[in-house]
C-alpha cells in the first residue's frame, strides 16, 4: 500500500493505538471550564521546585507517568521519547528524558510540538522500528514570559492581542498492539509547511499561525479526499480568540466551512473572566486538551473521528529582534475509534 497521499499526508497501514494517555496542568488552568478533563492539577504553578524551569520539567514527567500509567505500559517497554517545549535547546524535554532514560528524540515545532511528535511516533510503529513510543510537549506561563517577552517582574502591559502561555503538559503512548480497552488508533497525518503572512508583533500570533493552519486543513482535505464533515470535530491547537476567527473567515473564503465542526484549543482553555485576553497558547495546551478532553471523549464513545492539529509560531528571541517577522506551521492527526470500548 502506497502511504503516502499527496506530498504532506500520510495513511498508515499499521494505524498505531493511543493505549494511553494523560494531562497536567496548572492552577489557572485547572480553574477553567476544561478542568474535569485533566488529570492531574498543580496546588501552585512551582510544583514543589525551585525554579519554573524545574518545575515545568517536573509537570511533564508528571504526565508521561501518568499515561503510562493510563496505558498499564512498563517504562522499560518503551522503545522510544518524542517530546519537547519552548525553552532553549528544549531544557524542559531533556531534563525529563535524562530522569526516564528512555531512548529520545528531542523535537521543536514551537506549539506545534504535540502533533509533530504524534506524527514521528507513528512512523516509528507503523514501520516496525517501535513497539511502544511516548510522545509529549509542556509549557509554563512563567518560562516562556521570562524567555520571549517581559520578566515578570515587571508586571508589563498586554495588549488585548496578546495570549496567555498555559502552564500545562500532555503525553500519549502509542503502541502496535490494543490494550484491553483502548480502541483508539492513529490512521493518518498530514505535515504543514511553513507559511509566512509577514506579521511582526509578537502579540499577533494567532493571526500570524492562521494562515499556516488553513494550508495544512486544505492540503488535508484535498490529500485524504475528505470534507470537514467526515470529522466529529476539527481542533487547532492555539490561534486564540482572534486566530480561530480568522481561520474560520479564511476558510468560509476558500469554500470550505469549518464552523459546524471546528475549534481552537486557545479559546477552550479559558473562561472570559480569567483576563487571558486573546486565549491560551503554549505547547501544553494543544498537548492537555487533546491528552485530557479529546481522548477521554473518544473512549466514552462522544468523538468517533477527531482532526487534531496544533499550531507553531516559529519566532525565536532573536528574530523578533531583529525585525524579523513570525512564520508558523501545523501539523494535524485523524483519531479514530473503532467498534465499542
Amino acid at each position: 500500500m502506497n502511504h503516502q497521499r499527496g506530498k504532506q499526508s500520510i495513511v498508515f497501514s499499521n494505524r498505531p493505538y493511543v493505549v494511553g494517555a494523560a494531562a497536567v496542568v496548572g492552577v489557572k488552568e485547572g480553574q477553567g471550564p476544561q478542568r474535569k478533563w485533566f488529570d492531574f492539577i498543580l496546588e501552585d504553578d512551582i510544583f514543589g521546585e525551585k525554579t519554573w524551569e524545574k518545575a515545568e520539567g517536573k509537570m511533564l514527567k508528571k504526565a508521561i507517568d501518568l499515561a503510562l500509567g493510563d496505558g498499564r505500559v512498563p517504562e522499560k517497554q518503551v522503545d522510544l521519547l518524542l517530546g519537547g517545549d519552548l525553552i532553549n535547546q528544549l531544557m524542559i524535554a531533556n531534563y525529563a528524558a535524562r530522569d526516564l532514560q528512555i531512548p529520545f528524540l528531542g523535537l521543536y515545532g514551537a506549539c506545534s510540538t504535540m502533533t509533530e511528535s504524534l506524527i514521528m511516533g507513528s512512523v516509528f510503529i507503523d514501520g516496525g522500528y517501535a513497539s511502544n513510543a511516548v510522545c509529549a510537549a509542556s509549557s509554563h506561563y512563567c518560562t516562556a514570559e521570562r524567555q520571549f517577552r517581559m520578566p515578570l517582574e515587571h508586571g508589563n502591559q498586554r495588549p488585548p492581542s496578546a495570549q496567555w502561555t498555559a502552564t500545562a503538559s500532555g503525553s500519549m503512548v502509542l503502541s502496535g498492539r490494543r490494550s484491553p480497552g483502548r480502541n483508539i488508533r492513529i490512521s493518518a497525518a498530514t505535515i504543514g509547511r511553513v507559511v509566512d503572512p509577514g506579521i511582526k508583533d509578537v502579540n499577533q500570533m494567532g493571526a500570524a499561525m492562521a494562515p499556516a493552519a488553513v494550508d495544512t486543513l486544505l492540503t488535508h482535505f484535498r490529500d485524504m479526499d475528505r470534507t470537514p464533515s467526515d470529522y466529529d470535530v476539527i481542533l487547532s491547537g492555539d490561534l486564540g480568540n482572534i486566530g480561530k476567527n480568522i481561520l474560520i473567515d479564511m476558510m468560509e473564503k476558500q469554500g470550505c466551512p469549518v464552523t459546524e465542526q471546528y475549534n481552537d484549543c486557545g479559546a477552550l482553555m479559558y473562561t472570559d473572566s480569567q483576563d487571558v485576553h486573546s486565549g491560551g497558547s503554549g505547547c501544553g495546551c494543544s498537548a492537555s486538551i487533546f491528552s485530557g478532553r479529546v481522548i477521554k471523549e473518544m473512549r466514552q464513545g462522544t468523538l468517533r473521528r477527531a482532526l487534531i492539529m496544533s499550531t507553531g509560531a516559529l519566532l525565536s528571541t532573536i528574530s523578533s529582534g531583529q525585525g524579523e517577522s513570525i512564520p508558523g506551521i501545523a501539523h494535524a492527526v485523524v483519531l479514530e475509534a473503532e467498534g465499542g470500548e
